[in-house]
This record gives C-alpha cells, sequence and structure tokens, in this order.
C-alpha cells in the first residue's frame, strides 16, 4: 500500500514547497523545521492507521471516554538526513522506542549503500516506522529493514518519506515479502543518472546539517 499525502491539499503542501523551493531551502533552520513539521504532518496521518483501544479519563468534573493507541511502536531513524524529519515524529509519538541506523551511500559507477552503525530495541510484535526523507533507490530503507529484523519481526512496517521516486517503490516490492506500507508527502517523476530524485529537493542531509566532505 503507498499513501501519497499530497494526492490531497493540507498545510502540509505549505511545508514542502519552502522545502523544495530553491531559494528558501537556503536557510538552513528554515529546512529543518520545514522538515520537522512534515514529520509531525505525516505521523497523525500514519496514527490513523494503527489500532486502538477503549478507555476512560477523570477529569475534574467527570468521566470521559478515549480511545489510545494499542500498538507498541518503534521509530527509526536513518542518519544523517532524517534527523529532523524524525523529530517531528517523536514530538507526535513520544512515548516511543527507537532505533538509530548510520547508512551511506557508496559512490562509484554502481552506487551501493552501506550499513555501518545500528542500534534497536527488540522488534517482535511492535509497529515498526522507518522513517527517511527521500526514497530514492530504495536500497537503503531494505537494507536497513533487513539489519532490524535480526532483533526481532514486527507485526506491521511503515516506511515513510518526504518524497519518493517511482524506482524506489518498484525495488522495495521487488525485494520485501513482508506486508508493509509507505507513506510520501509527494511521489515524484523519476531518478536522474546520479540516483537523486526529479524534481525531489536536493540533499536533505546537506540542506540540513550542511555539505559533507
Amino acid at each position: 500500500m503507498v499513501i501519497v499525502l499530497n494526492e490531497q491539499a493540507s498545510i502540509a503542501n505549505h511545508y514542502l514547497y519552502e522545502l523544495r523551493h530553491k531559494d528558501i531551502q537556503k536557510d538552513r533552520s528554515k529546512f529543518r523545521h520545514n522538515l520537522k513539521r512534515l514529520g509531525s504532518a505525516m505521523a497523525y496521518e500514519v496514527s490513523k492507521s494503527l489500532t486502538y483501544h477503549d478507555t476512560s479519563v477523570e477529569t475534574p468534573l467527570a468521566s470521559a471516554s478515549i480511545s489510545l493507541i494499542k500498538e507498541e511502536v518503534v521509530l527509526v531513524t536513518i542518519l544523517r538526513a532524517s534527523m529532523p524529519f524524525f523529530e517531528g515524529f517523536l514530538d507526535c509519538f513520544d512515548k516511543a522506542d527507537v532505533a538509530f541506523i548510520g547508512a551511506y551511500r557508496e559512490e562509484g559507477e554502481d552506487i551501493s549503500v552501506k550499513v555501518d552503525y545500528l542500534a534497536s530495541p527488540k522488534l517482535d510484535g511492535k509497529t515498526l516506522i522507518i522513517i527517511d526523507p527521500m526514497l530514492a533507490t530504495g536500497k537503503s530503507l531494505v537494507l536497513a529493514y533487513n539489519q532490524l529484523i535480526k532483533n526481532g519481526l514486527p507485526s506491521s512496517i511503515h516506511f515513510v518519506s518526504a518524497v519518493a521516486a517511482p524506482e524506489g517503490i518498484e525495488y522495495i516490492a521487488a525485494h520485501l515479502k513482508d506486508k508493509y506500507s509507505i507513506w510520501t508527502a509527494a511521489l515524484d517523476k523519476k531518478l536522474n543518472e546520479s540516483s537523486f530524485i526529479v524534481p525531489g529537493l536536493g540533499d536533505a542531509g546537506d540542506l540540513s546539517f550542511g555539505e559533507k566532505v
């Protein structure tokens, strides 16, 4: 299942507009802030798909019925680009456990993805939300998932991005047999020859934290 947020107009489009705008995105602080706001908006959308249980709360005047999330949620952030986006999720799922993955692209004739750091809680029976602002080739998400499930099999899987390319979605479908959902604010046209999303928004990590050497 693929859910594209901007297929329906919402305030999230304003955050995405500023993230994409080639002049506005030069303000590093604003770029991080917009990624965080978009993360919060998408966390809210993902929360609608989770299971809930009914309970009650005592107000100063009486008892009120309310539904609370039943699932145990684990948020996964792929360093470094996803950090501001992840913060928006953590603001919403403030009781979630967190896993951290260090992944990077190894440039060359054939671009590959490497994982050099993983810290994760046990995942058996939990809801896994893997957060990465750019779903380009899909290789880093599949590699991250395969590393994560060494710590247990989650009951449900959600991949979340700000911008996605069709090639990345197709790669996940071809290499992941478990049931999952993909959430993205925008589904763009394609990848270019350097495996960057077009029209995309550029390098989210560099725009958030400065160019790496």
